[in-house]
């Protein structure tokens, strides 16, 4: 897809606060990742909560259980989508969630929420986080497909009867349904008789601390094995100034075989930082 397709994109997503983009990966490309995590769909107990479902499974970690699941993460179409919404916030976006849910039939709809509010911060000026949800099976109203509330992402929400009337996000594996983490969604009620089987991906500015904690979802022995760029999403990269490091060093040093015992702790800073402290640490210096 070009750049000027990603931003029309981008601009949908901004303006309605959803886009379903159709035909991003082979249908082939989900079958296989789908039988890839097979015995975690079998093995995995229902959830514990009226939020979460209780006939409804979820499990992460999805990029240490099939190398397939890479791709959902680097498709550079929603990743551009990404980069472009939440940059105006941060230097770097990072990987939130890589979360696989299956929702059994008998399941009630979902509470209706936004993403964000997991974090405390002020919100309205910059967005946090953007989703993508893959689906594994087809979405249909009828088994329990995304609810989204188009616009939501403009109101100031104090009550359920704030919302307008969702739309069900229907489509088929290879499609990516992309929402902000600022709109209200939640999954549908499953009435059918087969499950709903889905990928969620989410990407949060690189400062925030992620929903899926990272560095134990994939510890050093695990992202040492993943791409450069995959590990970055994955927290092996530092925020600057310094924010993230290991030992005032990039944590990538932790894939990159024999660790020094004693790191040097070293700057990583912005460029307009980096020449503010030059300037301060060069007069106290003259005046030595």
């Amino acid at each position: 897809m070009t750049a000027a397709s990603i931003r029309d994109w981008e601009k949908r997503l901004l303006d309605t606060g959803y886009a379903i983009i159709p035909d991003l990966l082979p249908t082939s490309e989900l079958a296989a990742l789908e039988a890839d995590l097979e015995s975690d769909f079998t093995l995995t107990p229902f959830g514990d909560g009226d939020f979460y479902g209780h006939r409804t499974k979820r499990f992460g970690s999805l990029l240490r259980r099939s190398p397939r699941a890479a791709s959902l993460v680097l498709e550079p179409t929603v990743l551009g989508l990404a980069r472009g919404i939440l940059a105006s916030a941060c230097e770097r976006i990072q990987l939130n969630v890589a979360q696989a849910i299956e929702i059994h039939p008998g399941e009630i709809e979902q509470f209706p929420h936004c993403d964000h509010d997991m974090w405390a911060g002020i919100k309205g000026s910059h967005e946090y986080l953007v989703n993508v949800m893959w689906p594994l099976t087809p979405f249909t109203a009828e088994n329990g497909a995304t609810r989204i509330y188009p616009g939501s992402h403009h109101q100031h929400i104090e009550s359920l009867n704030d919302l307008g009337d969702p739309i069900a996000a229907e489509c088929g594996p290879g499609s990516a349904i992309c929402f902000l983490g600022s709109t209200v969604h939640g999954a549908g009620p499953n009435r059918s008789n087969f499950v709903r089987r889905g990928i969620v991906i989410g990407y949060s500015l690189g400062w925030l601390k992620p929903y899926e904690n990272p560095w134990l979802a994939y510890p050093p022995s695990i992202a040492s094995h993943f791409a450069p760029e995959l590990a970055d999403l994955a927290g092996y990269a530092q925020h600057r100034p310094n924010l993230g490091n290991y030992e005032g060093q990039c944590p990538s040093i932790l894939l990159r075989g024999e660790v020094p015992s004693h790191p040097r702790a070293t700057d990583c800073l912005r460029p307009d930082q980096e020449l503010a402290v030059a300037a301060f640490a060069s007069e106290r210096r003259d005046r030595k």
